[in-house]
């Protein structure tokens, strides 16, 4: 481990983690047609170094990953005044360890005490939010962060950015989570607001210093933002809005998902009363968030099991099959021609059996196995 005492730094990142780091940058393009093209996404990531090589058929990235330098690497970010901690160390955040894909390395811009809070509460919504969507967000940020409550978002336009402003303007520190590197404030836009959660708590990135996000980015940021939070709020999104991706997560990993109510004319207040009609926490203030954060269960293991361990009927095993390919509904697990009601009795019984969960809007997703120990 390396400390920079000039730029109070911590590099505490193996080889291993670093290489894995730099390849994923090095595939991010390719990445983006694997993202679109698989239905569990966060298995995308969790792919091994051979299966990313092979998403480049010009060999490329072979030859970058063959001449990787760890020790270039480490200098980039100290020069970029970041600290790196990778999943081998004891630095990293255990929150992040639940993860089916935890990154192998998390880049810190400021200070690291923040990820380690086991009380903060996620805020996200709505890029284009309406006027109504900044002023509770900022408020509940604002809100939170005065009775030390740490708020993680994605430092993005609209509900993510008045939610940190509000923050900055509390006691707690802050944590922002980007889809690009955590020294490129983003949008650019954001660069004020970046330094000062930057001063005030943490801005950090799965992805190498100087990185330009892609669109799978986006998505795979929103899983470190539920990760990191005992409680997920959505003030604002759209019926297939992004933001409804990070409660997914949150749902996946056993957190609480709270959602604030809009106007059911709004269409920016579709998915947020979806989500409460989904069993999502109403949230009307920031008192409704520490009362559920109170509540809030311990991150929980999922179990240690899989169809061979437990004795399953023949359509049950289909079902099962058919979740882990990506189809995730009823109605495609039902097609044309079969029963809905025996589909649905499959369901309960893989429910009862601990493998598969199901989660908003009526998807069924399958229970990993506990976590590996990286």
């Amino acid at each position: 481990m390396t400390v920079s005492s000039a730029s109070a730094t911590v590099i505490d990142a193996c080889d291993g983690c670093l290489r894995r780091t730099d390849l994923l940058a090095g595939v991010a393009a390719r990445l983006d047609i694997e993202w679109r093209r698989r239905r569990n996404r966060a298995r995308v990531l969790a792919l091994p170094d051979a299966v990313l090589l092979e998403l480049d058929p010009s060999a490329g990235i072979l030859r970058r990953y063959e001449s990787f330098r760890p020790a270039a690497a480490r200098a980039a970010v100290t020069a970029a005044g970041l600290s790196a901690l990778c999943r081998c160390g004891s630095r990293y955040p255990d929150r992040l360890r639940e993860l089916e894909d935890p990154p192998a390395v998390v880049h810190v811009a400021g200070g690291l005490c923040a990820l380690y809070e086991p009380d903060s509460v996620g805020i996200v919504g709505a890029r284009r939010a309406t006027a109504y969507g900044l002023e509770v967000s900022r408020e509940l940020g604002r809100a939170l962060s005065t009775v030390g409550v740490p708020v993680i978002s994605g430092l993005a336009l609209g509900v993510d950015s008045a939610a940190h402003a509000g923050a900055v303007e509390g006691t707690a520190a802050p944590v922002a989570v980007l889809a690009g590197g955590a020294d490129v404030p983003y949008p650019a836009r954001m660069r004020t607001l970046h330094a000062r959660v930057v001063r005030r708590g943490c801005v950090i990135s799965e992805l190498p210093p100087g990185f330009g996000a892609h669109r799978w980015c986006f998505v795979a940021r929103n899983r470190l933002i539920a990760a990191l939070s005992a409680v997920t709020v959505v003030v604002e999104a759209a019926e297939r809005s992004g933001s409804l991706t990070t409660a997914d997560f949150a749902a996946q990993l056993g957190r609480t998902v709270g959602a604030v109510p809009g106007p059911v004319t709004s269409p920016l207040s579709a998915g947020t009363n979806a989500l409460i009609e989904s069993g999502a926490a109403l949230i009307r203030d920031a008192r409704d968030v520490v009362e559920h954060l109170s509540m809030a269960p311990a991150p929980e293991q999922p179990p240690d099991v899989s169809g061979a361990e437990v004795e399953l009927g023949e359509l049950a095993r289909r079902v099962l099959a058919g979740i882990e390919a990506g189809d995730d509904t009823l109605s495609a697990l039902a097609p044309v021609g079969e029963d809905a009601g025996r589909v649905l009795g499959a369901l309960t019984e893989l429910e009862l059996a601990g493998l598969v969960r199901r989660h908003f809007g009526g998807r069924y997703v399958r229970v990993p196995a506990v976590a590996r120990g990286l």
